[in-house]
């Protein structure tokens, strides 16, 4: 007896992964790197999911240097990129308290809407631990 043969195409992940400092300058480098590294990976600059990955980037990049921020204590940029399926998006402090949540912002304050950005723009999102300590806030975008 034989095994039906079938055909798959092989899938590619494509992984970025880089370590910043806690400061407004090192989430300005994280979004501009992560739009130079979707370049390399063929998701040119001004391309929707080039912009909707900026953004994600920085927003989530924004709170691990606002909310997360631990002295001394870098935050993680991860993308993964599977071509044509998802792009993942994940930030990651070492801070485990203050966890993100979709409260509403008052309507003059000048904070607390970047969440509902994540919420509009991702596929889906979530905040996973980090073991052994601290939390990444994960956005994902389907390209299918």
């Amino acid at each position: 007896m034989t095994t039906p043969q079938t055909r798959e195409e092989p899938v590619t992940v494509r992984v970025f992964t880089q370590r910043f400092s806690s400061t407004p300058r090192g989430a300005r480098l994280a979004r501009r790197l992560a739009l130079l590294q979707l370049d390399r990976w063929g998701i040119p600059h001004g391309a929707t999911v080039s912009d909707t990955a900026a953004l994600l980037v920085a927003e989530l990049a924004a709170n691990a240097v606002t909310h997360g921020r631990v002295p001394g204590r870098d935050f993680e940029l991860s993308l993964s990129y599977t071509p044509g399926l998802l792009l993942r998006v994940d930030v990651t402090d070492t801070r485990t308290e203050g966890r993100p949540s979709l409260a509403p912002a008052l309507p003059l304050a000048e904070t607390g809407r970047g969440l509902l950005l994540v919420e509009a723009l991702a596929t889906r999102w979530a905040v996973l631990e980090r073991v052994p300590v601290g939390k990444t806030v994960r956005a994902e975008l389907d390209l299918t």
